[in-house]
């Protein structure tokens, strides 16, 4: 779906929740040999076995990667992303479970250069099933202003 959503139509404090998608082995896989991270707490069940988890983990970048994807549910051609500050890996994920993204508005601002375009910034939350969270970070989007 397209929409244009102008900076003067982010509202601080709103919020929206993704559905549930699922972390698979394959996932793990996948993203490892995408990246080159073949670390063992992604690939080595039985190393896993002698750690404090116990299990192999999700990388943190595929974490934010499915999350950030979660969230995108709309093409807006008035704003883009500017980028991601404030990221943090909180507690690790596991293959078979199940992540959520809350997106809330947190903080506007004007652009310091550029009249006709602001900066929202959305906090990004992602939560496992037991609503744990996982993942923190902040999504920068520079917008165009309607006037």
């Amino acid at each position: 779906m397209e929409k244009e959503i102008y900076y003067e139509d982010y509202v601080v404090g709103d919020s929206r929740k993704t559905y549930g998608r699922t972390v698979t082995e394959t996932d793990i896989v996948i993203h490892a040999g995408q990246t080159g991270d073949f670390f063992p707490h992604h690939m080595d069940k039985e190393w896993c076995k002698t750690t404090d988890f116990k299990q192999r983990i999700a990388h943190g970048t595929l974490t934010f990667s499915i999350g950030v994807g979660m969230t995108a549910n709309v093409i807006n051609p008035a704003a883009f992303s500017y980028g991601y500050d404030r990221l943090r890996f909180l507690a690790p994920v596991f293959i078979g479970d199940t992540i959520t993204v809350k997106v809330t508005i947190k903080e506007k601002r004007d652009h310091p250069k550029r009249e006709n375009m602001g900066f929202v910034i959305e906090l990004v939350e992602i939560f496992n099933q037991d609503q744990k969270l996982v993942l923190v970070c902040e999504h920068l989007l520079l917008c165009q202003k309607k006037g």
